[in-house]
């Protein structure tokens, strides 16, 4: 038996044994208010590996009247999303809180697959309305077996939670990591129509707000805000957004946003909404240190290849040098600006505009 195959199994073992059936609607939130919130916390908790503060947040999932086999298969969930080592030692935590509380609810457990189930099938359907089109991973088939017979198959064929469910957990996981806007934004709009309305989706950086993830909490705003084609209201980061940067939107494809955080040094935050980029320019007499914090992007100078900007990478830019910088097509960037070696005949001369083409060959 596969690896994979086999610790699905085990996995699918330990949230307990198929007994009754139901009718559950499967594109419906079956959480209260107060049970979705607590879900949301404990889920980015789990992402995060924050151990201690799971315990604290699996406490108050109870006290919302969340069950066992619930909060069993929602942290069995996250393997797929978070890997196994969080999701087992989450299951862990789990089991040492129930322990010590003794009054729990079990709550029931997971309907008998039917006659005839097919995971690929099932599992094919789930995805492709997930994503709202069919979508096949061409470039890796084992993966894509993976995410369709195990992932949207056989765990999302267990009724404990119903889809809807299920993608509260993940976006509030998601919420929880750098790096992974692009899936974080794949689920926003997965929830949706597996059946989260507007209102319970906006919850969730509410709820994660509540319980002090700040940063988690503007996340999954700037993912949610991106998804409905809104303003960005939030930074994706714990790095503040600032203002729309109106004063050089005339030399920017996209939208821009820049919060001033040291009137003294100049040092600012820039954020890039994906594919949003500056134009060509130069810095004469003054060296530009940029330093990303958030997301991921591109910075590039005349006649070089392109530098990918990741959190921790920084890039000094010399006098004189023509250049530009942005996001990524697929994720929102932040980096902090400031200069050195600035003299008083410092100016910036504004160029040509990126161009799509050249743009769209980077990956």
């Amino acid at each position: 038996m596969p690896l994979v195959v086999a610790a699905l199994a085990l996995a699918t073992v330990a949230c307990g044994a198929k007994t009754t059936k139901t009718d559950k609607d499967m594109n419906t939130l079956s959480f209260t208010t107060e049970q979705a919130a607590a879900m949301a916390v404990i889920a980015c908790h789990e992402a995060q590996g924050d151990l201690s503060s799971l315990a604290v947040a699996l406490d108050a999932g109870f006290d919302a009247g969340l069950t066992a086999n619930q909060l069993k298969e929602a942290l069995s969930q996250l393997y797929a999303y978070t890997g196994f080592p969080r999701s087992l030692n989450a299951l862990g935590t789990l089991q040492r809180v129930m322990e010590q509380r003794g009054d729990i609810e079990m709550g029931p457990e997971s309907s008998p697959m039917p006659a005839g189930y097919d995971a690929l099938r099932q599992g094919t359907e789930v995805q492709t309305r997930l994503s709202g089109q069919p979508f096949d991973y061409d470039f890796c088939p084992a993966e894509d077996y993976y995410l369709k017979a195990h992932l949207f198959g056989d765990i999302f064929a267990r009724d404990v939670l119903t889809h809807a469910d299920r993608e509260l957990v993940t976006v509030s996981a998601l919420s929880g990591l750098e790096g992974v806007m692009p899936q974080l934004q794949a689920h926003v709009r997965g929830a949706l129509n597996m059946g989260v309305t507007d209102d319970q989706l906006a919850a969730i950086p509410e709820a994660l707000k509540a319980a002090g993830l700040a940063a988690e909490a503007q996340r999954c705003q700037a993912a949610i805000a991106t998804v409905k084609g809104q303003p960005q209201m939030a930074s994706p980061s714990s790095f503040p957004l600032g203002q729309p940067n109106d004063a050089y939107a005339k030399y920017f494809i996209g939208q821009s946003y820049l919060a001033v955080l040291d009137t003294v040094s100049g040092l600012c935050n820039v954020t890039f909404e994906p594919c949003c980029r500056n134009n060509w320019h130069i810095h004469h007499h003054a060296v530009q240190v940029l330093t990303c914090v958030s997301g991921r992007g591109w910075y590039q100078e005349w006649g070089k290849e392109p530098v990918e900007l990741k959190p921790g990478t920084v890039v000094t830019v010399p006098a004189g040098t023509k250049h530009w910088h942005g996001a990524a097509a697929d994720s929102w960037m932040q980096h902090l600006a400031y200069y050195t070696d600035q003299k008083s005949t410092y100016r910036t001369e504004w160029l040509e505009p990126v161009d799509d083409e050249q743009y769209g060959k980077l990956k």
